[in-house]
């Protein structure tokens, strides 16, 4: 039989099965399919590596953190430096977030809270702030970050003005609501349905019912007030 093997033979078909094994699971990496990093798996079982690699990630970051922040004793203005801190602490947080929810651990909070810090800090300085930057600040001032739904509001206008779309001003109108910025508010939802195809400017209409009314039941934390930032309505 086929699989009643024994000596050379059996030694041959194993050392051929282990080639193939190889090759599969270097096709896999190649064609991109699981996890972007070689880790893990086949890859772990033939080398013996334990999957060290998040902790070489996270000294990598680290170091980039100490390296900012010589920069900036030497220019506290060094926007370089700031935006590479706000992504470096976001990247050290995203570590300590629930994949299943997004929902962010102590640790990552903590975290959070450093990028907060380098993020007002970069704006202060920077003439042109990166709306990447600021989708990362979003879901750090988020329910599930630190819960800032004013800080909030200010990156979704950050966003909403440097990528114009119906579902950008209703983030930012969703944001402005929970934080009791009634006028930015109201201002994003006409934004959001001008901005709307004709035939979908009644369902984003009522998105933006829903979003405004959800922020009346209680789900933010913000002072009410008529809010701060330039006007959303151009």
């Amino acid at each position: 039989m086929l699989f009643d093997l024994q000596g050379k033979r059996r030694r041959l078909v194993q050392g051929t099965y282990l080639v193939l094994a190889i090759l599969m699971g270097g096709g896999l990496v190649l064609f991109g399919v699981g996890s972007g990093d070689i880790s893990g798996g086949l890859f772990d079982a033939i080398t013996g590596n334990d999957s060290n690699s998040g902790s070489a990630v996270n000294s990598a970051v680290n170091n980039r953190i100490k390296r900012d922040q010589k920069a900036l004793q030497i220019n506290p203005n060094n926007q370089a430096a700031l935006a590479d801190l706000v992504r470096s602490h976001y990247q050290l947080a995203a570590d300590d977030a629930d994949v299943n929810t997004g929902a962010f651990g102590e640790q990552g909070k903590e975290e959070l809270a450093k990028a907060d810090g380098a993020w007002k800090r970069y704006v202060n300085v920077a003439n042109k702030p990166s709306d990447s930057l600021a989708s990362l600040m979003l879901q750090a001032y988020s329910e599930g970050g630190l819960n800032k739904p004013a800080d909030a509001a200010k990156a979704a206008e950050l966003i909403a003005s440097a990528r114009p779309s119906p579902q950008a001003y209703l983030t930012l109108t969703t944001y402005a609501a929970k934080a009791g910025q009634t006028r930015i508010a109201k201002l994003a939802g006409l934004k959001a349905v001008d901005l709307a195809p004709k035939n979908q400017k009644k369902l984003v209409q009522q998105q933006v019912d829903a979003a405004q009314a959800q922020a009346q039941i209680g789900a933010g934390g913000g002072t009410p007030s008529s809010g701060s930032g330039s006007s959303s309505s151009g």
